[in-house]
């Protein structure tokens, strides 16, 4: 089956249940869709899918090209995106968008984890560059798609986990591959998410309410099965549901798991394996309200094996002898601690702060000075370079598909609460059949992807 087809038919089968992108069917030919080719000095044409938000400050950070469109199903919360950018032509549906407007070359996608590869693939398939918020899909094989679409495309692609652009992930990577603490045996990476952020209503009862005016529902629900409109997944709270969300590893891990991720050349880990330590208040159709994950990696290289903790819900490692009580280990509820054989290493949430601890082993060693290139410019600007016909962005999707996959390992062991072991070429849990069934999803008549 060629482009033309897939698209077609997915977008039809997707467009039968709203009116309002029923009379935009897709007429496209695989040979001919390419993306534009943009000079340095050229603005580019940008549209954000999901401008509420962190779609706001997404599609903020990219004005200094031409934002031309604003998808977002709720107005009401588009509505500081809207008055900004007054010139951007308005949409409710992106598939509509995406087909109206052939003049758009990249897209932000800010949407709930559960509609981002629905709208990354139909967008890399009409030859769009996109920016896509972390985590970078809702389910394993999902990433995978996006990342082998991407190539198919010859589009640019990031990652919206904006600390791998710092310079602190990257001081990281000097002190490990320095030898600083020598080799690290163990990783501990915490958060305080979800807290009271938006976890506990979501274990109350859902009963049907009345969407927002002029609120398609339809189309937020996207692949999600059918159900009412409940304001205990909209606009706030969907990170808790499974259908909707990825829970607190979605939330973060992203962010905080990315300095081991590259620091530690995880990604060259034929297999891992991951396991729950402990998880608390959780339900079949919502994440835990904390929990402590255990994944191991084989020896990779000249990396020798690793363990990398997981904590959640304001759970801490325990703090190590060596480094007194009044220093502070990342950002304090949130960050990475490194654990070597000559000492102890720690970041922040996004990277920032990158020290040896104790504090007296940095103040001997001064300044990171790095080896390694460096980023110069923000998260946003390294991708829209890349569009332009710059070096690929540092977390594209050749990058931050794999990461994907492997924090989505970690919400797998969490639904099935089993130990389990991925095989990374082929994309699987090996001896799982069961957990197998959840590197996927079923999709919502009309909105399927060739997975």
């Amino acid at each position: 089956m060629n482009h033309h087809e897939i698209t077609r038919r997915a977008f039809l089968a997707a467009t039968t249940t709203t009116a309002l992108a029923a009379a935009f069917p897709i007429r496209v030919n695989a040979a001919e869709v390419v993306p534009r080719k943009i000079s340095p000095n050229e603005k580019m044409n940008i549209a954000a899918i999901g401008a509420g938000g962190k779609g706001l400050s997404d599609i903020m950070a990219c004005r200094k090209e031409n934002v031309v469109a604003l998808c977002d199903v709720d107005w009401k919360q588009a509505e500081e995106a809207f008055y900004r950018n007054p010139e951007a032509k308005q949409f409710r549906d992106y598939r509509q968008m995406l087909e109206s407007m052939p003049e758009i070359d990249a897209c932000t996608i800010s949407t709930p984890d559960h509609m981002h590869a629905q709208a990354a693939y139909m967008a890399m398939k009409l030859g769009k560059h996109v920016y896509v918020q972390k985590p970078l899909t809702h389910t394993i094989k999902e990433a995978r798609l996006l990342r082998r679409t991407a190539t198919e495309m010859k589009v640019a692609t990031q990652m919206g986990n904006q600390g791998h652009s710092g310079r602190g992930t990257r001081e990281m990577c000097q002190l490990i591959w320095d030898g600083q603490i020598g080799d690290v045996a163990e990783v501990h990476c915490f958060t305080d998410r979800p807290g009271g952020r938006w976890h506990r209503e979501a274990s109350e009862m859902v009963t049907g309410e009345t969407a927002p005016e002029g609120m398609p529902w339809d189309v937020w629900l996207g692949p999600a099965a059918d159900r009412p409109y409940s304001s205990l997944y909209h606009p706030a709270k969907w990170r808790a549901w499974w259908d909707f969300g990825c829970g607190s590893l979605g939330d973060m891990a992203c962010h905080i798991m990315d300095p081991a991720w590259m620091a530690l050349k995880l990604h060259d880990a034929p297999t891992y394996t991951v396991d729950v330590v402990e998880k608390t208040e959780h339900t079949p159709q919502t994440t835990p309200v904390s929990c402590i994950l255990k994944f191991d990696f084989p020896a990779r290289g000249d990396m020798g094996p690793v363990s990398l903790y997981w904590y959640d819900g304001g759970k801490l490692p325990a703090r190590p002898a060596e480094i007194p009580a009044d220093e502070k280990i990342g950002d304090g509820d949130n960050g990475s601690l490194f654990v070597g054989t000559k000492g102890y290493a720690a970041t922040g949430t996004y990277g920032g702060g990158t020290k040896l601890m104790p504090k007296v082993k940095m103040d001997a060693l001064g300044r990171i000075e790095l080896k390694i290139p460096k980023i110069d410019g923000s998260h946003y600007n390294n991708w829209i370079d890349a569009c332009k016909g710059g070096e690929a962005a540092c977390s594209n999707f050749e990058y931050s598909a794999p990461f994907t996959e492997m924090v989505l390992f970690g919400n797998l062991a969490l639904r099935t609460g089993r130990k389990m072991t991925y095989d990374t070429v082929k994309g699987e849990v090996l001896n799982d059949t069961e957990a197998n069934t959840l590197i996927t999803k079923s999709y919502r008549p009309g909105w399927e992807l060739p997975v």
